[in-house]
């Protein structure tokens, strides 16, 4: 029987209280002392800055930035940096809790932090976003550094603000320190197998879904929602390794064929044309009826919650694979429990661009590159062990992945404190 989240329905789109209700559940199973849980969710800074850029027409403007360390108990601080006219600080603080255990899920030596500007690049010119990267970067520098918080890049920012980012930071420093920073150009101290990452690591934990399920891959249907860097690559991949995926859904519409649409072929038609719509193998459809298709597996790759009470229980998929951060809402998760859904929730689903953020962090800290090949079958042991980690405790203590995954994590987080003790 599913737990109870606490959360009223008006308030079920909060990712903090997604974020707090799963905590909570995972906590009280672990038997976690009062004062332990305070720790573990109350995050470990905050900072609030104000960036006044000149625009291009020349006219000031002041943007709001946030920067949240959750937890360092485990190492450096780690987490993405996102552009977006919507973003809040209580998303930012559920995000930064979400790769503290994510990273624990993984078992990589790394807390979690997310940061954020207010602002709709879209909206803006290449040298304008460079202005803000460069301000909001100087604005929280005290918190940055290779052993403090190493940024990465999130929603609407990539490589380019990374590097950006690094060279602020090592112009205030006075030396080179590519470590600061990870998902920059392969030029300037990136990894490579980077941008893929996130994707593959999808693939690896839908690969060990099957074999637990009992499923082949050539006869398993997916539906991809989000075509971006997560959901472009793991369609991509996941086409390759012989799935047959039956649609994909971006913000404009959806694309559907029951018979699998040509992955390689719908990135060519999107780059050309701008849309995937009117692709010429597969039939435009919306993208409610896109998420509502009778598949095996489900992929929601854009933003939080995608999947809610209002549609979980119209979800036909037999595995759900969040390569989004938060797609489903604890309110959403209690129906899926109850209609048996296989979920693999996305601290360990899409883990995989953190742990090779890992690989480029080390990488840059001790000056060698590996090869592609290494930096893959390295994901893969880490991810097909954290698979069988969470299903592990999943079976042990009779509860579903996702309280699962959180309650690993709490777990690894807990023993490190009780470890290092608490300094006065």
């Amino acid at each position: 029987m599913a737990a109870t989240t606490g959360i009223p329905v008006e308030q079920e789109l909060n990712p903090w209280l997604a974020a707090e209700a799963r905590f909570d559940e995972a906590a009280r199973r672990l038997g976690l002392d009062n004062g332990l849980c305070k720790i573990l969710r109350t995050p470990s800074k905050e900072i609030t800055v104000y960036i006044p850029v000149q625009l291009d027409d020349g006219r000031l403007e002041v943007f709001v930035g946030y920067r949240v360390q959750h937890s360092i108990a485990r190492g450096p601080a780690k987490g993405g940096i996102r552009f977006a006219p919507d973003v809040t600080l209580d998303e930012i603080r559920a995000l930064a809790a979400w790769m503290t255990w994510k990273c624990a899920v993984v078992n990589i030596p790394f807390g979690g932090a997310k940061g954020g500007v207010v602002c709709d690049p879209r909206l803006l010119s290449e040298a304008e976003l460079e202005r803000i990267t460069r301000r909001y970067t100087a604005e929280i520098l005290p918190l940055l550094g290779p052993e403090l918080d190493v940024p990465a890049p999130d929603m609407n920012t990539n490589e380019q603000v990374m590097a950006w980012i690094m060279d602020t930071y090592s112009m205030h420093v006075r030396q080179t320190t590519t470590a600061v920073v990870t998902g920059k150009p392969l030029d300037l101290g990136g990894s490579r197998g980077r941008s893929e990452a996130t994707g593959r690591g999808c693939l690896i934990v839908v690969n060990e879904a099957l074999k637990r399920l009992g499923l082949r891959a050539e006869q398993t249907r997916v539906v991809v929602q989000g075509f971006g860097n997560v959901g472009g690559m793991a369609a991509k991949l996941m086409s390759q390794a012989g799935y047959k995926i039956i649609a994909v859904i971006e913000i404009d519409g959806a694309v559907y064929n029951p018979n699998g649409l040509d992955i390689a072929a719908l990135m060519r038609h999107r780059k050309q044309t701008g849309s995937i719509l009117d692709f010429p193998g597969g039939e435009n459809i919306g993208r409610e009826e896109a998420l509502l298709l009778d598949c095996d597996v489900l992929l929601p790759a854009a933003k939080e919650n995608v999947i809610t009470s209002q549609n979980a229980a119209r979800i036909r998929a037999k595995i759900l694979c969040e390569g989004a951060n938060g797609p489903t809402t604890p309110l959403a998760d209690q129906i899926l429990a109850e209609r048996g859904v296989f979920v693999i929730p996305d601290i360990l689903a899409n883990a995989g661009g953190v742990t090779v953020s890992y690989f480029e962090w080390v990488q840059d800290r001790q000056g060698y590159f590996w090869n592609e090949e290494l930096i893959n079958t390295r994901l893969e042991e880490i991810m097909v062990n954290s698979f069988r980690d969470v299903t592990s405790y999943a079976d042990k203590h009779g509860v579903n992945n996702r309280i699962a995954a959180y309650m690993l994590a709490l777990d690894r987080v807990a023993f490190a404190i009780k470890l290092r003790g608490i300094y006065a």
